[in-house]
This record gives structure tokens, sequence and C-alpha cells, in this order.
């Protein structure tokens, strides 16, 4: 329940935050994002699943030059292996960025919520992503640990690459 609360007390500093100045959306300020991820299973994980491949999706909004946030989704499919049954994660999360430069590094983390998708007994849970990576007016290339504290103690973890496409609107 701590976790929770401190992901909603973030989300609505950031919300109370972005409002405190008239907002206008411009293709300066404003980002649809579509990409596609892929990573290893770590920890217990790896136990079950070999890999996974993703598609990542978002909506983004710079609160200043150097500041981003938005909303995330998308969909990671891990491949079981030893006899496994494959099984999907869909993450429906807010997330922040940090811009170094117009161009150049930039740190962010995901936070949110992932729905499992062909887990026995196991809806899902927490829903946490840190990245690092490079962006530049078009595309962000980035690397991530992906981590779901999902029902009953258990825990999904992911380390992977990922790389998205930005389109301004």
């Amino acid at each position: 329940m701590k976790k929770i609360f401190l992901v909603f007390s973030l989300f609505t500093a950031s919300f109370a935050f972005s409002q405190s100045q008239e907002v206008k959306i411009t293709p300066d300020n404003s980002w649809f994002k579509a990409g596609l991820n892929v990573g290893l299973p770590i920890g217990d994980t790896a136990d079950v699943a070999s890999f996974t491949v993703g598609a990542d999706v978002r909506g983004q909004y710079l609160v200043n030059p150097s500041f981003g946030i938005g909303i995330a989704s998308g969909y990671n499919h891990f491949f079981g292996k030893d006899g496994a049954e494959d099984f999907g994660l869909i993450p429906l999360a807010g997330f922040a960025r940090y811009y170094a430069q117009p161009a150049g590094i930039f740190f962010g983390a995901d936070f949110g919520y992932g729905f499992l998708t062909n887990a026995n007994d196991n809806s899902g849970g927490l829903y946490l992503s840190p990245q690092i990576g490079y962006h530049n007016e078009k595309w962000n290339f980035y690397g991530y640990y992906q981590h779901t504290f999902a029902e009953n103690d258990i825990d999904i973890q992911v380390v992977g690459l990922g790389v998205t496409y930005n389109i301004m609107f």
C-alpha cells in the first residue's frame, strides 16, 4: 500500500506542477512516441521465460525544455522456456523524464500498474521501469530495468533495450 501511495503522490505532484501554468499543446512540447523493445528476464523470471519482445506507446508533454511527463502503455510478450507457457505484460503507467540537453542523455522512469495476461491466478501488480538513454528530435534509444511486483509474491524482472520514434502533434 505504501508503494501505491508513493506512486499516487508523485503523479499528483507532477500534475499539480504542470497545471500551475497555462498548458498549450504544440509540436514543440508534445509528442506521441511509438517503438519496440527487447529484454532478458532476470531473477526468478529467468526460470520461466527465455526473452521478451514488446511494443511501447507514449504520450509526452514537456513541462519545460528539460522535464517531460506523460502516459505510457504497450505490450511485452514473455517467451516461456522448459515447458512454461508464454505470458504477457500490459503496463499502464505515468512517466517522467529529465533531458539534460536538447539532444543527448536522458533519465526517466515509468510508474503504474502492470496487467498480466495468460498468468494463472495473477492479474498483475505495481510496475516500475527506470530508463537511461540517448534522445534527439526524432528518436529515443534507451536501456531499461522493468520490475512488476505482482500478486502472490511473484516478481517479474527484465533488463533490456528499446527504441521509440517521436511524432510531434
